[in-house]
């Protein structure tokens, strides 16, 4: 069967950098496949979430190829990809009630009226588990708290059923109980709805309680990538080991000061 998603010698090179922010990855993604990519900040992993979607700035040159096999047509973001932001906030325009900014999505990937695209986003921001949702879709982002905000950015994500959803660092601005809630949501909606799910963490915890695989990044290499269970037990590279040392460290240092 053919990947959803094949990266070859994919590169990315910034304007005015003295070292590339991505080189030479190769990574295929199955359709419905969970791949978390993790790595210390400024390792890559962003810079290969919007190489996927498209979304680099003007000042990158992108080598290698993003091929999307398992599509018939060109990857096209919103439709085919969704992507869930660190941000809440920066992802909703202010001046645009929450609702409308789902209908707004979901109007133009869908082959729906306005009328429709607005039943929609109700329909998602309850799923999504907000409260009062018909209610809540004539707020304004600055009403919401920032949980609230992130989840009515994975209602936009997810309006039409994209075959990829991209989640990177989604929960890291969001305190531990929100964390794990909109963790939750992401791992019911991607297997609901059989989407892929690219999930970008420099938390390991977060990443094994969701992916198949995980994919570590240290500045702009792969230099591991297993099945969850394989590179918990048995990490390859002194780099991962370090990670789950430092992951498992914190944990014994949280412990003792309860």
């Amino acid at each position: 069967m053919k990947p959803l998603l094949e990266l070859r010698g994919l590169g990315v090179c910034y304007n005015g950098a003295v070292a590339p922010a991505l080189e030479g990855v190769d990574l295929d993604l199955a359709a419905g496949e969970r791949l978390a990519i993790i790595g210390e900040s400024g390792s890559g992993k962003s810079t290969l979430a919007r190489a996927i979607s498209g979304l680099l700035p003007q000042t990158a040159r992108l080598q290698g190829t993003v091929a999307w096999p398992g599509l018939d047509h060109p990857a096209r973001n919103g439709r085919d990809i969704g992507f869930v932001f660190q941000d809440p906030a920066s992802s909703l325009d202010p001046v645009m009630s929450v609702g409308d900014q789902v209908a707004e999505v979901a109007h133009a990937n869908l082959d729906i009226d306005w009328g429709a695209a607005r039943r929609l986003a109700v329909e998602l921001l309850d799923r999504v588990k907000l409260p009062e949702p018909e209610a809540l879709a004539r707020a304004y982002p600055h009403q919401l708290s920032g949980g609230q905000k992130q989840r009515v950015v994975i209602a936009a994500a997810i309006v039409a059923c994209p075959k990829l959803l991209i989640a990177d660092e989604a929960t890291s601005a969001l305190d531990t109980i929100v964390q794990a809630e909109i963790v939750a949501l992401i791992r019911r909606f991607v297997a609901e709805d059989g989407m892929a799910l690219l999930f970008v963490s420099h938390d390991i915890a977060l990443a094994a309680n969701l992916a198949d695989r995980i994919a570590v990044f240290r500045h702009g290499r792969m230099v591991e990538m297993a099945a969850t269970a394989e590179l918990l037990a048995r990490p390859r590279s002194d780099y991962s080991r370090a990670l789950l040392a430092a992951h498992l460290g914190l944990k014994a240092h949280s412990g003792a000061s309860r």
